[in-house]
């Protein structure tokens, strides 16, 4: 959005209007009595130490209304973008008949790195709620993740804009969650010991909008079936949390030529389990995944844990 003088010749049409009065006092979005979707007041805070983005969705002004009575019943839906179409939603509660909701809700998004923070966007939508039909997308706003600053809270004020969402690019590999891991090699038994402590924002695989996620972990090559590990099934979740850790009997020398592969599955009873996504660590690996298993190797008997994102390539069948 780009400031500057108004226009000389009068607008029109209400779109332009509303355009006029955004450049005019981009802050004072109490003048919204002429725009026709409202305003949004929030606050954003990342929490660096807790990789931890706090969201205080605080209330809307002016709404449009959406419902026969000049009213409507609006949510807000945050959404991480880029990312998996459902596996990064948080939503606020619904407020009936009102067009000036106060929620003051804080809803949290886990397992954010710098790297995320200076390249994703967050978009803020209101929405209306309708009982009986599909729910009506009202206004949306868009903020860039690296407009803020480290452990500072950033209040917005603004008006909410009818954007169109982007539509999907095709080919690219989605994300599908995150997953937080530990690593520890221990010299007293000589086992590498992994823990899976948790996920979040996981893609929602059953109709109810959740999935019964559990995580399995392969060592390979030249492990076998003891190579092979399990989670117990988390039901309807898309944040579980599991807190469980596994070892493997293995020389310290030999980490160097193995491979990790974790992958998050989706229980369905009497069918085949669903994919939900996975990525591997080791020596082959990038970036974070292959600092997390470096750093395993280099520094022996500390934990050490690291978020790692969760994508739908290819994998190994469940079992």
């Amino acid at each position: 959005r780009r400031s500057g003088s108004a226009p000389d010749s009068l607008p029109h049409s209400s779109e332009q209007l509303q355009w006029l009065l955004l450049l005019e006092s981009r802050q004072k979005c109490h003048i919204v009595y002429f725009s026709t979707l409202g305003s949004l007041e929030f606050g954003l805070l990342y929490e660096q130490e807790s990789n931890s983005l706090i969201c205080s969705i605080l209330k809307a002004k002016g709404l449009k209304p959406m419902d026969s009575n000049g009213l409507a019943d609006p949510y807000v839906k945050l959404h991480l973008l880029p990312g998996a179409s459902k596996s990064n939603k948080l939503r606020t509660k619904t407020l009936r008949n009102t067009r000036n909701p106060a929620w003051n809700e804080t809803l949290t998004y886990h397992g954010l790195t710098d790297e995320d923070m200076q390249r994703k966007t967050l978009r803020l939508s209101v929405c209306d709620e309708d009982k009986f039909g599909h729910n009506e997308f009202i206004g949306e706003t868009r903020v860039a993740l690296k407009k803020l600053k480290m452990n500072q809270k950033k209040n917005f004020n603004v008006c909410l804009e009818r954007v169109i969402p982007p539509g999907k690019e095709g080919g690219e590999v989605e994300e599908r969650g995150r997953i937080l891991m530990s690593l520890m090699y221990s010299t007293q038994t000589n086992r590498l010991i992994v823990g899976v402590v948790r996920c979040v924002h996981l893609a929602a695989m059953d109709a109810n909008g959740y999935s019964d996620p559990y995580v399995k972990i392969c060592l390979k090559p030249d492990m076998g079936k003891k190579g092979k590990c399990k989670t117990q099934i988390k039901k309807r979740t898309l944040n579980p949390e599991f807190n469980e850790e596994f070892s493997y009997d293995i020389k310290h020398s030999e980490l160097a030529k193995k491979s990790l592969d974790i992958s998050v599955w989706d229980y369905d009873i009497g069918k085949s389990n669903d994919y939900i996504g996975g990525c591997q660590l080791g020596i082959t690996a990038k970036g974070e995944r292959l600092k997390h298993w470096y750093e395993c190797l280099k520094n022996k008997d500390k934990k050490i844990e690291r978020w790692h994102t969760l994508y739908n390539e290819n994998h190994v069948a469940s079992d």
